[in-house]
Formats: C-alpha cells, structure tokens, sequence
C-alpha cells in the first residue's frame, strides 16, 4: 500500500513506510478453529497505522491484513450473486461501471472469513466506534474501466453523525483518492490484496473518496466495505 503525493505535511513520510509493512504472521481467529482455504486475519491492536486528514476526518492504515486473500478473492468472485445496476443521471438512466452485492445485518456474509474479518474489526474498534459493523457491501471492478466517482457514505447517519466504514481491498491493486468535500487536495493510496483502510471520524461528511478509471490494463478487484447500522 502506498500514500502518494498531497499528503498533509509531516505524515506523507509515515505514510510511504507503510508501504512497506509486512503483514504479522500472528492471526486473530476468536473461534480457534482456524480459518476456511487458508485465509488468516492479522492483528490489528499495535499494528494499525492512524493518519489524520483534519477536519476531525482520519484514516487507519493496515497493508496485508488478511493472509491468503487471493484465494478469498476467487472464492467471492466465483460464489457472489453479482449484480449490475442502472442508475438516472443527467436525465437518462446509465449502467453503474462496477457489479455490486449488499449482506444486510440479518443475512450471512458469503465467506467464512469475511465473518472473521468483521468480527475482527468488532472486537478492535468496539469502544471507540461505540456500535458494530452490521453490514457489508461488496463491490466487483471487473478491469480499469470499473470505478466510482468521488462521494461520501452520507446516506442515513453519515450524513450527520461520525462513524467509521473499513474497506477491505483484494485483487489487483487500484487507486483509492481521497480529498476535501468541496474540493482541495487530492491524496492517492494504492490499496492491493489484503489490504485495510478504515476510514473514521467526520470523514464520509468532510471528505470524499473514488476509484478512478484506468486507461493501462488492470486485473479485477473486489472492495468489501464493512458499515456499522444505519450507514450507506
């Protein structure tokens, strides 16, 4: 995972180290039974980076979260109900350029290690969050002409409340940019197999993110954005 140029001043180089991070060995498994077709959870408390963006917006960091997620990878994008959607713009209705899923809280993740990595997540941010992540959407960026464009999560208590949405990020690595709602900056992460980012605060109010398109050939990726009750 890399944090490009834009980067607030004093934290662009912290942020470039975690690129460099190796993914602990030490795994989070509350079940002790271990987990399916070799997917581990790594830790979280001591190893999690926190960058501040301002605005009382801050991100958390964790390059290789998850061991084996190409495996993980494969395994969704084989057994996921994808579906694609159309959505009016400018008056006419367009396709939306990436497949989508959606586990609301009462139904089961579709992986046993996506349960995990949530339970995971619960257990890390309990006290700060003071909620858990009940929910999880799930995106399929077929090539580099899937993306997103620039938005918060401000549908329901987004809009007026902080929470926190972690994305997990498998597959072939794309850009994940980041800037100030209104405009400013822009801050780029590259955010490949395994990889974490929480992000926190006021973020999904004061800032925006996106996944833009890509003229050069890029693989698929899959984003799991994991979103507490009441977050869209």
């Amino acid at each position: 995972m890399v944090f490009y140029a834009g980067a607030v001043t004093g934290t662009a180089g912290d942020l470039f180290q975690l690129s460099l991070f190796e993914g602990s060995a030490e795994a989070y498994d509350p079940s002790g039974n271990g987990q399916d077709h070799g997917v581990t959870v790594g830790r979280l408390d001591g190893v999690v980076q926190r960058v501040v963006l301002g605005d009382g917006a801050w991100l958390d960091i964790r390059p290789e979260w998850l061991g084996g997620a190409a495996e993980l990878f494969d395994q969704l994008r084989l057994t996921v109900p994808w579906r694609a959607e159309r959505r009016v713009m400018y008056e006419r209705s367009v396709a939306v350029p990436r497949l989508l899923a959606f586990y609301d809280e009462a139904q089961p993740l579709p992986d046993a290690a996506l349960e995990q990595a949530r339970t995971a997540l619960n257990h890390h941010y309990a006290e700060e969050l003071g909620e858990q992540f009940r929910t999880a959407g799930l995106c399929l960026y077929r090539d580099g002409r899937d993306s997103v464009a620039w938005h918060g999560d401000r549908i329901g208590r987004g809009a007026t409340e902080d929470t926190m949405v972690a994305i997990v990020s498998l597959g072939a690595p794309r850009a994940l940019q980041l800037r100030p709602r209104g405009g400013g900056a822009v801050r780029r992460l590259t955010v490949g197999h395994g990889d974490l980012v929480v992000m926190g605060g006021s973020c999904q109010r004061t800032w925006e993110h996106a996944v833009p398109k890509s003229a050069r050939p890029i693989g698929a990726r899959i984003s799991v954005q994991f979103r507490p009750r009441g977050v869209q």
